[in-house]
């Protein structure tokens, strides 16, 4: 008989808004849950990484030893379900001696393998030993399955409550994190136009995120790189929380894209289709934009117009809110489509 509590391994990270740690924490009230921390993979010293990064296609020090560890948490444990998170340490032969233990394997891809940022050969060829695929971004579904032949499926980011709430920031409020314009994200070069188009315009902006300090245009204006908290305040204390998406790693929406309503944000969104899909036509929820000019115009309206920022702001928080994006919701997906622990939720 199966076993109505199975257990499910995650192999991802903690700490931050790693997505691992999320649905570990969502999992731990419908099945029972371990998490092995990918970065083990990555452990070693710095110069042998560096190497082993450069000269061996992006493959992680300890891959075989990190491998040969969670095949024996397998053997050992015994569990239904190992999901695998994004670009993890695990190759194809970990994966084919856990699914010699009739043991599923899933993967959840949050980042574009093909990007060259990420794109790793050993990475790869691990796809075919996947019994199941995640994947947030449409554009790789059809590369996911030719190079995988396994069962792919779109599921979105979501948000975390722990950390995306509209809990006011309180009468200690950081003035300095108050801004007519704010995007938390990377400082990819296609991007910087954007960013320095708003300051040209005379918009106060605040930048949250990595190496946004490298570009003189934008120096001025970071904050360098935020925790959660920092993001979420920030949020409350923008007039305007922009939401741009990552084109090399083609993605149609971004984290941000739940977590910035979840906080109770006025968005002006980056138009693509998933973002359509998601928050309706313009106006609904959020206001969109195309081209920089149309980001600059759309800014200068939104900061003159207080009610229809404070409209959006509440429109989008409940539709986000209470329209199963948490990623409770998410893992409640996953278990759901794979055969191991579908009996397990049914009832929930």
């Amino acid at each position: 008989m199966q076993d109505l509590h199975p257990r499910v391994l995650i192999v991802g990270n903690r700490g931050g808004t790693n997505v691992g740690e999320s649905l570990e924490q969502a999992c731990k009230d419908i099945v029972p849950v371990d998490l092995i921390e990918s970065r083990r993979s990555m452990e070693g010293p710095r110069l042998l990484r560096a190497l082993s990064w450069r000269l061996a296609g992006k493959r992680p020090l300890r891959l075989r030893a990190f491998g040969e560890e969670v095949v024996a948490y397998c053997r050992r444990v015994r569990p239904e379900s190992v999901l695998a998170m994004g670009i993890a340490g695990l190759d194809s032969s970990t994966l084919q001696q856990i699914g010699e233990l009739r043991v599923e394997r899933s993967l959840f891809v949050t980042d574009d393998p093909w990007n060259p940022a990420h794109r790793a050969a050993w990475f790869l060829k691990s796809l075919p030993y996947y019994d199941r695929i995640f994947t947030t971004k449409r554009a790789t579904i059809a590369d996911l399955q030719a190079a995988s032949g396994a069962e792919v499926s779109f599921l979105p980011f979501g948000y975390d409550p722990r950390f995306w709430h509209s809990s006011p920031v309180g009468c200690g409020q950081d003035n300095s994190l108050e801004s007519d314009v704010m995007f938390a994200g990377g400082a990819d070069q296609d991007r910087v136009p954007y960013i320095e188009a708003l300051a040209q315009a005379g918009f106060r902006v605040a930048l949250f995120g990595d190496y946004w300090e490298r570009f003189p245009a934008t120096r001025p204006l970071t904050r360098g790189h935020a925790d959660p908290e920092t993001v979420r305040r920030a949020v409350l204390q923008t007039k305007v929380a922009l939401c741009m998406v990552r084109r090399a790693n083609r993605d149609g929406h971004a984290m941000r894209t739940f977590e910035v309503p979840a906080c109770g944000g006025c968005m002006l969104t980056e138009y693509t289709d998933e973002h359509l899909e998601i928050f309706g036509e313009e106006g609904r929820t959020v206001i969109y934009f195309r081209t920089i000019a149309e980001m600059t115009e759309k800014t200068a309206w939104l900061i003159g117009n207080a009610a229809e920022r404070r409209r959006l702001a509440l429109a989008a928080h409940d539709l986000i809110t209470r329209g199963g994006h948490t990623y409770r919701d998410r893992m409640l997906t996953i278990l759901q489509r794979s055969s191991a622990t579908r009996q397990a939720v049914a009832t929930l």
